[in-house]
């Protein structure tokens, strides 16, 4: 019997290994979901040559092209009308949603956050900000948050989570090396769920 898919956008601003690891799981027979469209605000986004590579119809919209945040989502919005699209990954998305945004999609956006959430999360903690304040806060563990998505920054509930250690002589960057491998991990274990109403 054949698999339901769930149709995914993902939505990057750079490399796109979180993209990656979606269009890999994608590739698997059993998994519940296939990507449909990558869309980027920053043209020249790496991402966007993996979606090339994998056969999937790749868009920019360049944030910077537009007057304000609510003609850009308007595009992405008219952009998104275009495909079959059940949920929003977003994978590397450098810009904050408006409230007017999300709620035109009310559970059907997920994101990827590097920290352990509620604990540092928030505005202005993304990337490497959020592995400064773990380990300038001493905490011996850290990790992956998939999250669905609402107006107020990485308050939505949480689908699941991935833990690491924090060991003695870590740095920003051997830290985030250890996240990004479990988050490449959750995000298709979290479209899975989420396909199969598990979550």
């Amino acid at each position: 019997m054949a698999v339901e898919k769930l149709n995914l956008a993902v939505l990057i601003s750079g490399n796109g290994s979180n993209l990656q690891a979606l269009i890999d799981a994608c590739t698997l027979l059993d998994f519940p979901a296939r990507v449909a469209v990558v869309i980027s605000n920053r043209p020249g986004a790496y991402g966007l040559e993996r979606a090339a590579k994998a056969g999937i119809p790749a868009i920019t919209l360049d944030h910077k092209s537009y007057t304000g945040r609510s003609d850009f989502e308007d595009a992405l919005q008219s952009a998104l009308s275009d495909y079959p699209v059940d949920l929003i990954c977003l994978a590397g998305f450098m810009r904050i949603l408006t409230a007017d945004f999300i709620n035109r999609w009310p559970n059907k956006i997920i994101n990827t956050h590097p920290a352990l959430l509620p604990k540092f999360g928030g505005k202005g903690m993304y990337g490497e900000h959020v592995h400064t304040a773990v380990l300038a806060a001493g905490e011996r563990i850290s990790g992956c948050s998939i999250h669905y998505v609402i107006p107020e920054v990485d308050q939505g509930p949480v689908i699941l989570q991935k833990t690491v250690p924090v060991e003695d002589g870590d740095s920003i960057e051997t830290l985030a090396a250890r996240v990004i491998a479990q988050e490449h991990i959750a995000y298709p274990e979290a479209v899975r769920m989420i396909a199969e109403k598990r979550a």
